[in-house]
């Protein structure tokens, strides 16, 4: 299918062919009939991507920060990687688009095939041919709302939800100051709401236009005045600012024609510096109206479908979007003369020529249309034929997920290693698995887990998805007889272990191997690590400490179903390093946390691992602290020798009152060396670490977690 893809390294803006997406459990895949270009939002996106470095730099002060602060952990080199491999991912464009359902995931009770549908939120509703679009962001289409009226609705909610912060009452006067497309659809429905409204433009044209719709509209030079005309000198009772400019200028005049106590909403991108005297004079108060309503923002609700009760939330985005439906329905709100342009999706570039201003054309609602009406749904795959193909590589390699994670770390180090043909690859909406084998090599990418697990061609899968979905694709990674290499976590809980152990061992003869992204362990400073305790004759002492840094608390790692909270999910990590350390799983463990104080969320945790010969591993992991510190290291103590291992970069060893210490260029956790272990293991028919181990660990993270609610050992 053809997307539209923004490139934030080069600036430009193109249409590539990526994999029809396929639809998991509580999504729908929609063929596009229309979707509205946002000259605000993707304005703003397309011309910061143009910008040069040092630009883009200076417009977003917060992200050179990040960079700094990574740069003093991890050594530039790795920094400045990662930093362009996070400008080389391509942006999907669009949050507002119109079609037809033609296939649907598990769950998705209430819709059906060929049921027509309104389609929102950034990352779904994108400018593509086909849109994998969650439950709580599809509505229903009556028959007499066309596609193209329909492509207004995420716009539409966003000017609702605007509207409703203002909190009118029927007869109330209303001003809207800023005609765009916004501020046209917020004069509509401030007016079927029973308000007295008025507007305010720089540009005549859409003074002219809301007039037209019976409004009560004016310039700039005239506003002061008009406004008191329309409202006999008391003011307005709310005032909703759909201005898109970094001047102050729409928040001082919202002041100056809202009465006493009013109501200012801003829904448009304005300079907000406000003059305190008018403000405070008249105790004015300013809202900043977040999107399309409450749900927004909310990975439960849009991701995951959990709507929330209507007698306690009763304007969610979702019910504003069926709001708006109702209203083009019952033609209140009217977005016909609102449409300037109609472009194919096939010239959908030149949409952002007119909305960037290069080409000096006046313009107001943007469509891009789609002729696929009645293309079938089979283009999941799209090959590279110039992609190498070899007869004698040992690994012959399928991968699943294609994020970020996999672009900037492991496909990087893949690429270095030899005897590895990299296949093809997979991702749930096919963009991301498409730009990944441009860029690596691959022959082919798709959308469809099942066609990398069963393609004869591959020997060997790597699993690089969320959490939640590595047990069941390892088990029908090795059921389908393939190698398997699954990033951490292996499993989210005991039942999923059970049912991978049990797996392995029904397999026998050349049975594929199985092995989880526990990179620390092969690290060349590890290896140091080890080696200087190899002919240790009594229990160590390790301590590992992690300034892991705080996430928000509505990210999916914490979500105990998709991520498996921090312990589990990334916690496991340093286990393993203390069990490589000891060569051997723990086997008791007592854990304690800090009051999670509604900032965190079990991730402030110190755990103690007891093992069979005796040594005790301390792991102390940490979201309060400072991320321009250091993240991790490591203390080892043992018969009259110390090691301290620095963030992976630096080793420093003490025997006999000699130190010694080796200093990398940069930070390397292991990632090359692991994937090398990977094609090494497979010629040898030896799994890169002990099953016992990979299911040791896993089990202790368990462990930790349950020591932590119980209050004891386990």
């Amino acid at each position: 299918m053809k997307q539209l893809l923004q490139n934030l390294k080069n600036g430009q803006t193109t249409i590539e062919d990526v994999p029809i997406p396929t639809p998991r459990a509580g999504q729908a895949l929609v063929r596009v009939a229309a979707s509205l270009v946002s000259a605000g939002t993707e304005r703003m996106l397309v011309e910061f991507a143009e910008k040069s470095l040092l630009g883009k730099a200076r417009s977003r002060p917060d992200l050179v920060r990040q960079v700094f602060d990574k740069m003093s952990r991890e050594g530039i080199l790795p920094t400045l990687q990662a930093a362009f491999n996070r400008l080389d991912s391509p942006m999907p464009l669009g949050y507002s688009s119109a079609g037809t359902i033609v296939a649907l995931g598990a769950g998705m009770e209430g819709f059906q095939v060929g049921q027509r549908v309104a389609c929102a939120g950034g990352g779904y509703a994108v400018h593509a041919e086909y849109n994998l679009v969650p439950r709580n962001l599809l509505t229903p289409l009556p028959d007499s709302v066309d596609f193209e009226s329909a492509a207004f609705t995420t716009l539409g909610a966003i000017a609702l939800h605007g509207f409703r912060l203002s909190e009118p009452q029927l007869g109330e006067n209303v001003a809207v100051i800023g005609l765009g497309l916004l501020g046209l659809l917020a004069i509509q429905l401030a007016s079927a709401a029973g308000c007295r409204v008025w507007g305010m433009d720089t540009n005549p044209e859409r003074v002219a236009l809301a007039q037209q719709f019976g409004i009560s509209a004016c310039q700039r030079s005239q506003a002061v005045d008009s406004a008191a005309a329309f409202t006999a000198n008391r003011g307005f009772d709310s005032v909703i600012i759909c201005a898109d400019t970094s001047s102050t200028d729409p928040v001082e005049l919202a002041g100056l024609i809202a009465r006493d106590r009013a109501r200012i909403v801003a829904t448009g991108a304005v300079g907000l510096s406000f003059p305190r005297k008018i403000y405070y004079e008249k105790e004015l108060s300013f809202i900043n109206s977040r999107s399309y309503g409450p749900g927004r923002y909310d990975p439960s609700y849009e991701e995951n479908g959990k709507d929330y009760p209507i007698g306690y939330v009763r304007w969610t985005e979702g019910r504003n979007f069926e709001a708006v439906i109702g209203l083009l329905e019952s033609g209140k709100l009217k977005v016909e003369s609102l449409i300037s342009h109609r472009f194919p999706i096939e010239q959908a570039a030149d949409a952002y020529e007119i909305i960037t201003g290069k080409k000096k054309v006046p313009f107001l609602g943007v469509l891009l249309t789609y002729t696929n009406s009645e293309q079938k749904v089979e283009s999941r795959t799209i090959h590279f034929p110039l992609s190498t193909v070899s007869k004698t590589a040992t690994v012959k390699l399928g991968v699943l997920g294609a994020g970020l994670f996999a672009n900037a770390t492991l496909l990087p180090a893949l690429k270095k290693v030899k005897d590895v043909e990299l296949v093809g690859i997979a991702s749930a909406g096919g963009l991301h698995a498409a730009h990944s084998a441009k860029k690596f090599g691959f022959r082919y990418a798709c959308s469809d887990d099942e066609q990398i697990i069963n393609d004869p061609e591959i020997n060997t899968v790597l699993i690089l998805t969320r959490h939640d979905s590595h047990a069941d694709l390892v088990v029908k990674a090795l059921q389908a007889g393939k190698h398997v290499f699954v990033e951490k976590p292996l499993a989210l809980n005991n039942e999923q272990l059970s049912v991978i152990s049990e797996q392995l061992s029904v397999t026998s003869g050349s049975r594929p191997l199985l092995t989880v992204g526990f990179n620390r362990r092969f690290a060349p400073l590890a290896s140091l690590l080890s080696t200087f305790y190899t002919n240790r004759t009594e229990p160590l002492y390790a301590h590992y400490r992690i300034n892991a840094g705080s996430i928000p608390l509505n990210h999916w790692v914490h979500d105990p179903e998709q991520g498996g909270g921090r312990i589990i999910g990334e916690g496991c990590h340093f286990i393993d390093f203390l069990t490589f350390l000891v060569g051997s799983a723990p086997l008791s463990v007592s854990a304690a946390a800090l009051p999670d104080g509604g900032k965190y969320r079990e991730d402030n945790v110190s755990m103690t691992f007891r093992f069979a010969d005796g040594s005790i591993g301390v792991v102390d992991y940490l979201a309060n602290g400072d991320k321009s510190f250091a993240k991790e290291r490591v203390e080892v103590f043992c018969g009259g020798q110390v090691a301290v291992l620095d963030d992976f970069r630096i080793l420093e060893t003490v025997r006999d009152g000699k130190r010694k210490t080796v200093k990398l260029m940069g930070q390397d956790k292991g990632h090359f060396n692991e994937m090398q272990a990977l094609v090494s293991a497979i010629r040898s028919g030896q799994p890169p670490i002990p099953y016992e181990q990979l299911i040791g660990v896993t089990q202790a993270s368990f462990a930790a977690v349950e020591s932590i609610r119980q209050g004891k050992t386990i």
